[in-house]
This record gives C-alpha cells, structure tokens and sequence, in this order.
C-alpha cells in the first residue's frame, strides 16, 4: 500500500492555464473550460496494477477532471472543476455504523491503511449518455466491510456524501436532496468489482472528482459511484437514494447500466466516448456482465432498473 499519510498532502488553491476542448455529439455543444496541470496533490506510492481492469485505453487526465457531474459544485459539467478548487479534504473523517460487530471512524490515514492500494482502469457510464475509462486507485469495498463485520441483519449498503452549504454554495441550485445519498444491496457492496476509490493517474483524487474518498460501481450508472463519503451504514431496509427521491420515475435503486432500459426520456441504447464526437453500442452492465449478471439471477431488470 501507499507510504503516503494523507495528513500530508496540502492540494493546490487553483489551477494554471486552463484551456478549451470540444467535447460534443448530437446532444452537446460548445467548449469545455479544462485544468491543463494536474493535480498537484502527490503522487500515490507503491500502488499495484490490478488484473481487474479493462484493457481499453483510459480517458485523457483532462476530460476526466474537466467534465464532470457534482451537483455541490454546479450542474454545468464544468462548474466543478472551476468551483471545487478550494474544497478542504483534510481533515476527513468517516463512519461506519449500523448492523455490524464493530464500528468504526477513520481518518484518511486510516482509510489508506485498510488494504493495498490497487490501479484499476474502470469504464464509467453516465445516464446521460456519455463514458469515460478511468485509472481510478483505491481497493475494494468488501475489504472495509470485512473488518465492520456485518451481522444477519446487514442487507443494504447506504452511504451519504459531505456537504457544507459554506463551501458548497452551488448545492442550493442542485435541484436535489443534499448531503447526497446512495446505497447498494449487500451482495453487490461485497463484490469485488465495488471499489473505495482515493486517487486517480496515479495521484490522490482531485477534488471535482470526489476527494478525497468516493465509490466506483462500474456496471451501473455514474451516479451511484457516489462522491466525498463521510458515512456508510448498514441497514436492513433498501435505503433512500438521492436521484430516486427527486424522480423515482426515472432514477430508480439498481440503475445498472442496460440498453434494453431506457431513461423516459432518452435512449440508452448508445454512449458517447470522452473526449471524442463518435457514438458506440451501449453494453449491458457496461460490459462487466461475465463477472455480476449473476447477482441479479432471477430478475426482472426492467421493472428493477
């Protein structure tokens, strides 16, 4: 795992040079407003390359850090990059609470100690249609989990996102319920694919994309990948989710990545690659089928989408 205490990164206030790229399709027009450096947290040491990952080519730094959904932030795809600059990430702590043997609080030193720190290259599936491949850095879920141990009782994963209306002033446009909630049904927070994710191109996790601790589902839609964690409780009963209270109709708990469902008011039968103009076949699970169709066996995936 990283030598790296996270009490000792000190992030830059702001980024240098930014520059414009065009990032369209159909759908989408104009120019996006990008940070040219990287972030200049640190470096993530001793982080291992993990066979879980896909062998596509990932995203370019910039669109991945220039295009993003945080609604804390701004609901322009730009808006976080520019807004979230000076969002304080240390000190951090997270909770970890409800049906389990053995609570716990952490501070980012200790959420870097939980197990070695892996790079894993994720595909990332918007429900607006648009995808992106990610060298995320962090590990698995399960192994947090594991060391909570979960009782009979555990069924459900929820977890709850940080927000400070000072910090985050956007929030009160976001048009949704903030802090930011999401949750997963236990067997899928266990798989191995569920990841607890730190960093990013090798580095600790810039700040529009979740720092300083988010999740990575890769086979359902972004936005359960939910950012900036400071609580995680297990539960018995399916949690509420942030999109599924503003519109059930649309947003609903599972929100696997499927072609065959579409959004009410789009399709979702093809995505758009970032950064580039081209559209692609959408695949089902966002081609992680081989390794999680099974947790649905039996499912209706159209009634539970």
């Amino acid at each position: 795992m990283s030598n790296l205490r996270y009490s000792q990164v000190t992030p830059k206030s702001e980024y240098l040079n930014r520059r414009r790229f065009l990032a369209g399709g159909a759908a989408a027009v104009g120019a996006l407003v990008l940070p040219v450096s990287t972030y200049a947290g640190a470096k993530l040491s001793g982080v291992t390359k993990s066979p879980l990952s896909t062998t596509e080519p990932a995203t370019p730094f910039e669109a991945i850090t220039g295009y993003n959904n945080y609604y804390e932030f701004g609901t322009d795809k730009g808006d976080p990059a520019k807004n979230a600059q000076n969002f304080k990430t240390s000190p951090w702590t997270l909770t970890i609470e409800g049906n389990v043997a053995k609570p716990k609080t952490l501070d980012l030193d200790g959420i870097m100690k939980i197990a070695p720190l892996e790079e894993r290259i994720y595909r990332h599936r918007c429900v607006e249609r648009w995808s992106i491949v990610v060298p995320w850095i962090g590990f698995s879920l399960s192994a947090l989990l594991q060391q909570v141990e979960p009782n009979s009782k555990a069924k459900y994963v929820a977890f709850q996102s940080y927000y400070d209306p000072k910090q985050m002033p956007e929030g009160k446009h976001a048009g949704i319920q903030l802090p930011y909630l999401e949750g997963l049904r236990i067997d899928e927070a266990m798989h191995p694919l569920a990841m607890l994710v730190v960093g990013l191109y090798g580095e600790v996790l810039p700040n529009q994309n979740g720092a300083p601790l988010r999740l990575a589902v890769p086979w359902k839609y972004g936005f359960k990948s939910i950012k900036s964690i400071v609580k995680i409780k297990l539960v018995e009963k399916e949690p509420p989710t942030a999109w599924n209270l503003a519109n059930a109709h649309e947003y609903g708990f599972y929100s696997n990545v499927n072609p065959e469902v579409d959004h009410p008011r789009w399709s979702q039968a093809k995505e758009r690659r970032l950064p580039g103009f081209a559209t692609r076949p959408t695949l089902k699970f966002n081609g992680y089928g081989d390794q999680v169709a099974g947790l649905y066996t039996g499912m209706d995936l159209k009634k539970y989408y």
